[in-house]
This record gives C-alpha cells, sequence and structure tokens, in this order.
C-alpha cells in the first residue's frame, strides 16, 4: 500500500510537513507503522496550487528520502492546497507516469489501495473513459484509470458523486467477471478550492485515512511555535497515517464515508457506490 498526505490552510512552506514534522510522509516513505507495506521506496509525487490557473506537479521514481531535488523544492515552495505521495507498487511498473499525483486541468489526485486482478478487467474499465480523456492516459496503474473514470463520469461537476459512480463502475464491471470484491481505496482529490477524500473498500476494510483536529497547534508536529501560529485555525491535513507525536490529534474517517473540506471546515457524510446510470449523489452542502 502507498501513502498519502494532503494540507489546506494558509500558505506553508512544503518543507514543514513533508521533512521537518516527527514521522512526517518522507520518514513513513522508510518506516511506515503498517506492517503490510513498511517501505515506500517505489517512487514519489507532489501536486501544489499557487498563483497559476493550473497546480505545478513533481514526480520522481527515486525514493523520496533520497531525493534531493524534492528537499530543494519543498524549501522553496509555499502553498495553501498541497496533495504529496509515496508509491509502492504492486502490478504496475516503476516508471514517471505511473508515480502521483494525476493531474488533469485543475484537478489533482492520489490514491492508496488497489483494484483486485485488475489485469482481468483493465481492458473493460479503460473503454467506459469518456473518448476525449483517453489520450491523456499516460500510465499504466490502476489509480490512473480511476481518476479518468471518475472525469468521465462528472468529477469537475459533481466531485463526491463520480467518486460514487466510478467505484460503482469498477465494482459492477468486476462482478461480471467473476470478482465479488473488486475495490480497495483511500482518494484525495482537489481542484485547489476544496479538498476530498473517500475511505472505502467492497469487503468494508479500506485502507486507513485520517484528518486533523485543527493543524494550528502544530507543535505536537514537532513545530516551532512561530510555525504553528502563523497557520491559523483553518489548517487542516488529511493522511493515510497520522505524523506528530500525539495520535489523540487526528480523527480516523470511518468505513465507506466521505470527506469534504473547505476553509478549515470538515464535512462527512456515507460513501455508497452507485451505478453508473443512476442519479448524480447530491453534492455535499
Amino acid at each position: 500500500m502507498c501513502r498519502w498526505q494532503a494540507y489546506s490552510g494558509r500558505p506553508i512552506r512544503l518543507e514543514d510537513l513533508l521533512f521537518k514534522a516527527k514521522h512526517s510522509l518522507i520518514d513513513q516513505s522508510m518506516s511506515s507503522r503498517s506492517a503490510e507495506t513498511p517501505t515506500n521506496g517505489d517512487g514519489f509525487g507532489l501536486g501544489w496550487y499557487g498563483n497559476r490557473e493550473f497546480p505545478g506537479l513533481f514526480r520522481s521514481i527515486r525514493p523520496a528520502w533520497n531525493d534531493f531535488n524534492l528537499r530543494d523544492l519543498a524549501a522553496q515552495i509555499e502553498s495553501p492546497l498541497f496533495l504529496a505521495h509515496v508509491r509502492a507498487t504492486s502490478l504496475a511498473t516503476v516508471q514517471e507516469t505511473n508515480c502521483h499525483p494525476f493531474r488533469h486541468g485543475n484537478w489533482l489526485f492520489v490514491h492508496n489501495g488497489e483494484v483486485f486482478e485488475v489485469e482481468k478487467i483493465r481492458r473493460a474499465l479503460v473503454m467506459e473513459i469518456a473518448p476525449e480523456l483517453f489520450p491523456h492516459l499516460l500510465g499504466t496503474t490502476d489509480s490512473e484509470v480511476l481518476f479518468f473514470l471518475a472525469l468521465t463520469f462528472g468529477l469537475e461537476k459533481d466531485p463526491l458523486g463520480a467518486l460514487a459512480r466510478m467505484a460503482g463502475c469498477v465494482e459492477s464491471i468486476a462482478r461480471a467477471h467473476g470478482i465479488p470484491e473488486s475495490l480497495w481505496m483511500t482518494l484525495g482529490v482537489s481542484d485547489g478550492k476544496s479538498l476530498y477524500a473517500v475511505r472505502y473498500a467492497s469487503d468494508g476494510q479500506a485502507p486507513t485515512l485520517y484528518y486533523s483536529k485543527a493543524v494550528e497547534d502544530l507543535l505536537v508536529l514537532g513545530f516551532a511555535p512561530e510555525n504553528a501560529a502563523r497557520l491559523g485555525p483553518e489548517a487542516r491535513m488529511v493522511v493515510s497515517e497520522p505524523i506528530g507525536k500525539l495520535t489523540d490529534a487526528w480523527v480516523s474517517v470511518p468505513q465507506a464515508s466521505a470527506l469534504r473540506l473547505t476553509d478549515g471546515q470538515v464535512e462527512l457524510q456515507p460513501f455508497r457506490p452507485v451505478a453508473p446510470g443512476a442519479r448524480s449523489v447530491q453534492p455535499v452542502s
């Protein structure tokens, strides 16, 4: 399994969370607390929003802990919203186009999990992607296919509804191929204004996902007081695995749940896959 982290709040230098925080994502890439994949060394990626109309993107097949370009970029870039990902591959090859985040327009997407036996249904899944989006499919991962299915099913207008239709499409195609439980995922998706996250698995055992109670108290993450104070109460994080020293600073996202984070406000709702042709799930109000 992979690991990912997202931040939303006042602009922060990326190194403060990626490198300086206790048990940061970079530390997790070397020594995750997960027994399944304690090392995530098959590449990494970073997507951030700044003053351009589209997000920046940097990806590499090097281990995150051993890339000096990442360290230099993180020390220079400030952003009010970013997503970072460290990868532990299953079937897809180690190549740059398979590293997360995936980007399309102003959207970024990260994934932890898998489509079980995707080799049996990949062709059927790819055929569901809208023809106008297909030329932008560059890698070979199940994760990128999930992203382009979500775009096909209306991500730009109805993010959580599109993700529900994407999940419904995957599960229905898998069942038709004799795969009763096919989908394990935590997803992070953003348009630069809001951050959406989903924790869902066909068998009810999705990977872990947490959001911070209040990142204004970043002293628990090992921050200097002046850095914690400047972020303010609207700063929040969503992570695969808690960072910092105090686990009670984090709230576990329940199984089969979706989250929307906007201006520091976290809203949770149940997440249920729906058939792509069914009525759209209403966006969070």
